[in-house]
């Protein structure tokens, strides 16, 4: 049965991989965004090693600035995240408002929601760097509540907060989970496989959302990746950068992605969740997959077992 799942994922991947092909012409632009700032120690590094790693490597590949989507709640047991972000401020990176405690917008009233927002607001307002953007947790928009949907896009509006869209994901904190579960039980990791994959992923993904943007929208919109302040992500961050730039992609401000036309979309679908490139897409008639297969876990899961783990099918 394994074996049989395994080789269904091979052939899904290979048509997903054709489809991802974008039209000829047209620049391909993407700025950096990452999410749950501050976090705890990781599998690999301690938190202050993890973010000199990340402003090293955002410098030395050319990323002038990335945005940190910040949870103030988290900061007290964060082992001096409060200075660690100033750290990525006075490096040239911004940062946008991603709730107090990380809560699901569906676990919630909007009222109590968008409470949550402003207490981070209480000290986002407070920092140099801080833009007018509202990322939600687990890009969970409100699912098919339609009122609430509706009450929360009111709701930013009237505070002045964008919703900080993603545009392009790849689910790296699945890899950094993975990771951080394989070294905890003691399982042998290929660090080489696993940057390789991380690295093909993100690139694969980038790709794919491009060419559905295209073909939602008749152009190639200013994108913005999803990454997260991790461990994984940290180590490979500089890797997948020159991946990007080789094939055809620049490396863009926050700022700019922000202001593509794109990141102000309201679209109305039966559940808002997940990447605007998918909601645009659904909005405007385009069959499913609307998604880059590895965002599936279980795929994504047996591409690291077997490549990174080195675990046979049985």
């Amino acid at each position: 049965m394994r074996a049989l799942f395994v080789f269904a994922l091979s052939l899904l991947l290979a048509a997903c991989a054709t489809v991802a092909e974008p039209p000829a012409g047209g620049a391909k632009r993407i700025a950096l965004t990452f999410d749950d700032v501050p976090r705890s120690a990781g599998a690999f590094m301690t938190p202050d090693e993890r973010t000199s790693l990340l402003i090293e490597s955002l410098d030395r590949t050319g990323v002038d600035q990335a945005a940190f989507f910040v949870n103030p709640g988290s900061i007290a047991e964060s082992d001096g995240g409060a200075e660690r972000i100033a750290r990525y401020v006075a490096a040239g990176h911004v940062l946008g408002n991603h709730t107090n405690t990380h809560p699901h917008l569906s676990a919630l009233s909007a009222e109590a929601f968008l409470a949550d927002i402003d207490k981070a607001a209480d000290w986002l307002n407070r920092q140099p760097g801080n833009r007018p953007w509202m990322r939600y947790p687990f890009l969970d928009e409100g699912g098919s509540e339609k009122a609430k949907v509706a009450a929360v896009r009111a709701g930013l509006a009237a505070r002045g907060l964008q919703n900080g869209v993603v545009t392009i994901d790849a689910s790296d904190w699945g890899y950094d989970d993975m990771a951080t579960q394989a070294k905890a039980a003691g399982k042998t990791l290929d660090m080489a496989a696993l940057r390789e994959l991380w690295v093909e992923s993100h690139v694969e993904a980038a790709e794919y959302y491009d060419s559905l943007a295209r073909r939602a929208l008749g152009r190639s919109p200013v994108h913005n990746l999803l990454l997260h302040e991790a461990d994984v992500t940290a180590l490979y961050v500089a890797d997948l950068v020159r991946a990007l730039k080789a094939k055809g992609w620049t490396i863009v401000t926050a700022d700019e992605a922000f202001a593509d036309p794109i990141a102000k979309m309201l679209p109305d679908v039966p559940s808002t969740q997940g990447t605007i490139t998918e909601m645009v897409a659904w909005e405007r008639g385009i069959p499913e997959p609307r998604w880059y297969p590895r965002n599936n876990q279980r795929l994504a899961a047996a591409e690291f077992n077997r490549r990174v783990l080195k675990e046979t099918s049985q």
